[in-house]
């Protein structure tokens, strides 16, 4: 494979952190570019991290792919609309911004029930963003749509967030009863599903939760 400059979005968070190692990790990845509020917890001689406002997103340098991981919960953000500006606008600022800096493949981290028609507001959100990167017309979309996230939130500082904390425990007792796309998946295995697919991806690909396990 050729070699890449990569853009992440999102490495401080739960899949975003597991989508940056494995970028470290990969000998095809020359540069890293990490986008945040804050700086990411390691650091990699590939690695050049910018603590940037997403609201007036500077020009990107150069690359090849962009991850897009950002991502919070109404309760943590506040309000919907402090939740729209870092699931949607965000989001998409980078994507517009990563474009104008020549980058030809997206990869996201969606949800389960990502709907633009939703009536339910955290669902509708998750799917106006995947129809407004759509619209950008990459060269490759990999839309990766999880259901409850498995991971150690705590040594993320984050919350434990109760819905993937009850889901977890309901799925190792009656786990054979849920469907593949409902059942909690590891954000390691999303986070591997995006770096796999997004390469090489041509036009439009979404991962149900299903695929990602």
């Amino acid at each position: 494979m050729a070699k890449r400059t990569v853009i992440i979005a999102g490495a401080n968070g739960m899949v975003g952190k597991e989508i940056l190692e494995g970028l470290l990790a990969d000998d095809s990845v020359t540069e890293v570019h990490s986008l945040g509020r804050k700086l990411p917890s390691m650091a990699h001689p590939k690695l050049t991290a910018h603590v940037v406002d997403f609201a007036s997103l500077p020009g990107l340098p150069q690359a090849d792919e962009v991850y897009l991981a950002l991502g919070t919960t109404i309760k943590v953000a506040g309000s919907q609309q402090a939740f729209r500006a870092v699931d949607h606008d965000a989001n998409l600022a980078v994507a517009r911004a990563a474009q104008a800096a020549g980058v030809k493949k997206l990869g996201l981290v969606s949800a389960m029930g990502a709907d633009a028609s939703s009536g339910v507001f955290y669902n509708r959100v998750k799917g106006e963003l995947e129809e407004a990167l759509e619209k950008l017309a990459f060269e490759g979309l990999v839309i990766a749509r999880p259901s409850l996230l498995v991971g150690d939130r705590d040594a993320l500082g984050q919350p434990v967030r109760r819905g993937e904390k009850l889901g977890l425990a309901f799925s190792k007792v009656f786990g054979f009863l849920i469907p593949a796309n409902y059942r909690p998946v590891a954000a390691a295995d999303v986070a591997k599903s995006l770096l796999s697919a997004v390469p090489q991806a041509q036009g439009k690909n979404i991962l149900l939760s299903g695929a990602l396990h």
